[in-house]
């Protein structure tokens, strides 16, 4: 086949992603050898290829849809942002420097958009399909001149586009003929059409609205895809919109013991891979839910202090909020509390930081007997070991160095009586030894939890990718789809005025 579409949307968090990985996933499943594709991405929920390549981690579930090991090809140009102004730039996975958002798009970014339709060009000369996902909306009129992973490389590449918008929020119809109407006559030319996402209801009452879209554009809408609830798809990231409070999903299945685990994560600035407590939420009898206000630790069983591309920051955030002096009282009463890679390093003894905050030295929150320097070169590595009697897999991303100076080994760093410390991404997603985490855990908390014998997390994912397949094929038209994917751009599609330059 060779073909390519690309998934856009009317906003931020119109369902993308989800709907890229579902394509990936129905087409699989119906024999076609299938890649996603994101040019650009901006997200610090990050994953580690084999190879040792970082990319997003939203790829990497895409990957997974599309039942292939994900690839630096898949995800050429990561942004991780470390202020309001400024991310680390990772091309190709590997780490190549800070810019400024006015450096970057202001003639960096569109010096990227070679090796970006490179990447895509060796992705299509390999798989039948490569459907690629956009980020933002397509209709950033500020940003097209520089554009690498919407209308860009669309042009470019001579892909079909399909807009995605998210009717739940309100405003979908204005959003597709506002989003078509602001692009140029040459970009309108490759938008095939829209999909509606996360649609509740009586799908009967939006049909006259999906005609006049059609009467007013010329173009076809390839799917009306209803709200999904519990999917738990990896999330792009968690920067646009506020975690507090909000709790993560869990499987609806009753505590197999007599009482449920409370779980609560502080939502530390810069949070990154904040998607290593799902496989935590996916037991039977476990909640999870993310807190910024020390009170909210009271009643928690297990503090679990996740990864953040702020360290130093996150660091300051925790004393500011009262929630550093909440953590060492936990430690010092032998109640649970769990540091994952930066969380991990910010609960040493001392950091000296040159590299990420250039703050210098500080002090950590003592709780762990680890000292840590940041080194210029990123760790990015794919770990496997064993802890508490079970083999583990994770992946690593972070410039600090742990010295781990005492306490009881755990996997890359240690454990001083309830306080748990390590670099390794990921690892509560095997089984196993997630299992006995949580024993201990709730013998620490004196709670008569029991963790369900035999959850498998790797399972419960295909299930949800599975879900979004079906999502496709039962709700979009697929025949369709499959024409632009092979055929390219339908021919003739009207211009909508205004336009764009």
């Amino acid at each position: 086949m060779g073909g390519g579409l690309l998934i856009a949307g009317t906003t931020s968090d119109a369902g993308k992603s989800v709907v890229t990985a579902g394509i990936c996933r129905w087409l699989v499943r119906q024999g076609v050898k299938v890649a996603p594709f994101k040019g650009q991405n901006m997200s610090l929920n990050s994953f580690v290829t084999r190879e040792g390549a970082e990319i997003g981690r939203a790829q990497a579930m895409q990957a997974q849809a599309a039942r292939v090991e994900p690839s630096a090809l898949m995800n050429p140009v990561l942004l991780k942002p470390g202020s309001d102004r400024s991310s680390q730039v990772v091309l190709m996975g590997k780490p190549v420097g800070e810019l400024s958002a006015r450096g970057y798009h202001g003639g960096r970014q569109q010096a990227l958009l070679e090796p970006v339709l490179d990447c895509l060009a060796e992705l299509r000369g390999t798989y039948d399909a490569v459907i690629c996902e956009g980020a933002g909306s397509p209709a950033e009129i500020n940003l097209r001149r520089t554009d690498i992973v919407n209308m860009g490389i669309a042009r470019a590449a001579r892909l079909p586009v399909v807009v995605v918008g998210d009717i739940d929020r309100g405003g979908v119809f204005a959003s597709f003929f506002g989003t078509t109407a602001l692009l140029s006559p040459e970009d309108q030319a490759l938008v095939a059409g829209y999909i509606v996402n996360k649609f509740r209801g009586d799908v009967t009452l939006l049909e006259p609205g999906i005609d006049m879209l059609r009467g007013l554009t010329g173009r076809h809408t390839y799917g009306i895809l209803p709200y999904a609830h519990g999917l738990g798809i990896d999330e792009e990231d968690g920067l646009r919109v506020s975690l507090r409070g909000a709790v993560r999903e869990s499987v609806v299945a009753p505590p197999v013991g007599e009482d449920v685990l409370r779980v609560a994560v502080c939502a530390v600035p810069l949070m990154s891979n904040f998607t290593d407590v799902d496989a935590l939420a996916a037991e039977p009898g476990v909640v999870v839910r993310f807190v910024d206000r020390p009170e909210e630790l009271a009643d928690a069983d297990l503090v679990v202090v996740p990864g953040t591309r702020g360290t130093v920051r996150a660091l300051e955030w925790l004393r500011e909020r009262g929630l550093a002096a909440e953590l060492a009282r936990r430690a010092a009463e032998d109640r649970p509390v769990l540091g994952i890679c930066g969380g991990f390093q910010l609960l040493g003894e001392h950091i000296e930081d040159e590299v990420e905050s250039k703050a210098g030295s500080v002090a950590g929150l003592g709780l762990l007997p680890v000292r840590v320097r940041f080194a210029a070169e990123k760790t990015l590595a794919r770990p496997v070991g064993e802890a508490l009697g079970e083999e583990v897999e994770g992946y690593e991303i972070h410039h600090g160095v742990a010295q781990v100076l005492g306490g009881v080994a755990f996997l890359d760093g240690c454990r001083l009586g309830a306080v748990w410390g390590t670099h390794w991404h990921g690892s509560l997603e095997s089984d196993g030894f997630r299992r006995r985490f949580l024993e201990q855990v709730a013998r620490a908390a004196g709670r008569r939890f029991v963790p369900a014998p035999d959850t498998s997390f790797g399972a419960l994912r295909e299930e949800q990718l599975d879900r979004l397949g079906d999502l496709v094929e039962e709700h979009a038209d697929t025949d369709a789809l499959l024409r632009l994917i092979e055929q390219g751009p339908p021919a003739g599609l009207p211009f909508i005025p205004p336009g764009a330059p």
